[in-house]
């Protein structure tokens, strides 16, 4: 089955969220790791970097606690746009769940593909079926420009996440997610020949 692509970073609460999500769409996917993002420095510096670049989708539970987040992350992010994606209430239990959440809601893990399709077209979201149209960065890429297995690879990640302003502590994988929606492997290999001082390798 195709995936849809969409454009902005999603925002959810937790790795279930997102593994969930993942089935469904093809998009930056972030976890807030619940209220942790409140003090999560790193994480937050993300989520503005996407909210300026290319907007966020907030899709927390529809319980207190998916509105707290919303709240907050309304007040962190100054610059860049926040769309709101509103799953709607319904009674129930996650199957990986013994007992259903305080409110007995469920959340966005538990809601069906349709439903979680149906509140992005609500909240004016247009997700595109984009399969097989980018040449995507890959970690194979990384090794061979020398970000990764390198006895100076991790000097050389350091100046490619400064290049782009981003946090120094991002994981190969929040990397490549980033990269792949900033820009395509020829302009990445570009970039890469930048940081190597003009004498990086080429495709």
């Amino acid at each position: 089955m195709d995936m849809l692509h969409i454009d902005q970073a999603v925002i959810v609460e937790g790795k279930y969220d997102k593994i969930k999500l993942s089935s469904i769409i093809d998009a930056v996917i972030i976890p807030t790791n619940g209220f942790k993002v409140f003090k999560d420095k790193e994480t937050l510096k993300v989520i503005r970097y996407f909210a300026e670049k290319t907007g966020i989708i907030i899709l927390t539970d529809s319980d207190a606690a998916g509105f707290k987040i919303r709240s907050f992350l309304k007040g962190a992010v100054k610059n860049g746009k926040i769309t709101n994606v509103y799953i709607p209430d319904i009674f129930g239990k996650e199957k990986r769940k013994a007992a259903p959440s305080k409110e007995g809601k469920l959340g966005v893990e538990g809601i069906e593909k349709d439903i979680i399709l149906e509140a992005f077209r609500k909240a004016g979201i247009q997700a595109e079926d984009k399969s097989g149209d980018r040449d995507p960065i890959t970690r194979i890429d990384l090794y061979e420009l020398g970000f990764s297995g390198g006895s100076n690879s991790s000097a050389l990640r350091k100046k490619l996440l400064a290049e782009l302003d981003l946090p120094e502590l991002l994981t190969t994988t929040g990397m490549l997610d980033i990269l792949n929606t900033l820009m395509d492997r020829s302009e990445f290999y570009a970039l890469a020949e930048k940081i190597h001082g003009g004498e990086g390798k080429t495709e």
